[in-house]
């Protein structure tokens, strides 16, 4: 039975990378090599058959179209050997960024303190441990377009590698998948969106209620629980981070940025800049310039 608790995973960018992939088929009685500290990432993707697999106290069998991602730290062993035919593909890969693994409480979001830098990092790539496929054809699609690719001169095998690695992470990534992702990260999502797409406008409370047709108390709530700040805070954060761009992309004057950004008035967003960046609007662009 695939647990659906357990997830991983990773701040991005940088994007986990491909190292390696195979193609592995057991006959009866054949059985998956024992490993520990392997340091690096281990990705098993069953297409037909049974696996039998274990990671330190967990085990899990595996059958067609269902994945496991076992960790670099930790010890891998086969459970018993293959009771009929199985064929599975496995990929190694390595990531340079953070990453961990945790489990989610029932309403899909970890609780952990530390677990919002992963979703505000700017993005995280969101892994289900022990996953059934949606689409297995597609993901047995890639894994053979990664198998070839390794009979090809290096120039040209690297980047077909890592750009159809990328695009199995993709089709992997649970936040690609509003299915597969909670509500609350959803709306906080979606609420993001809305920020970025209106924040030259005015956006109150009623506004974004009515856009997002949630209350914003709970629309709040979620961003607060995602994203560490409320709707307003994001605002004003996005506000200015916009502004330091337009001040070292153009030379308008610091009234017009102000404005163009959404900031009716200047002193305010003058305090606001300073508070935020470390320095006022003419400084910073002053330390820009020659």
């Amino acid at each position: 039975m695939i647990a659906a608790s357990e997830h991983i995973y990773f701040a991005a960018p940088p994007l986990p990378y491909y190292l390696e992939s195979g193609v592995t088929n057991h006959e009866r009685g054949d059985q998956h090599p024992s490993r520990k500290q392997l340091g690096v990432f281990d990705l098993l993707i069953v297409e037909h058959g049974c696996l039998f697999i274990g990671e330190d106290e967990r085990n899990w069998q595996l059958t067609d179209g269902q994945t496991l991602l076992l960790l670099p730290d930790r010890y891998h062993y086969s459970v018993k050997p293959s009771e009929e035919k199985t064929r599975f593909y496995w990929v190694h890969f390595q990531a340079v960024g953070e990453w961990q693994q945790t489990e989610l409480d029932h309403s899909g979001i970890n609780q952990e303190e530390h677990y919002n830098r992963f979703l505000t990092s700017p993005y995280s790539l969101h892994l289900q441990k022990a996953w059934t496929l949606p689409y297995p054809e597609q993901a047995f699609r890639l894994m053979r377009t990664l198998n070839k690719a390794g009979g090809e001169r290096q120039s040209s095998a690297f980047w077909t590698q890592q750009q159809t690695f990328e695009e199995l992470l993709r089709m992997m990534d649970l936040r690609q998948n509003d299915s597969y992702t909670s509500p609350i990260v959803t709306l906080a999502e979606k609420a993001e969106a809305y920020i970025k797409n209106n924040y030259r406008f005015e956006i109150s409370s009623k506004t974004m209620a009515e856009a997002l047709n949630f209350h914003y108390n709970y629309i709040t709530r979620c961003m607060k629980q995602v994203y560490g700040m409320t709707p307003i805070d994001y605002l004003s954060k996005y506000r200015l981070e916009q502004a330091k761009l337009m001040l070292l992309k153009t030379e308008w004057p610091i009234v017009e940025i102000a404005q163009y950004v959404g900031f009716e008035n200047v002193p305010y967003f003058s305090n606001c800049f300073t508070q935020q960046i470390g320095l006022p609007p003419t400084k910073f662009r002053k330390q820009y310039t020659t």
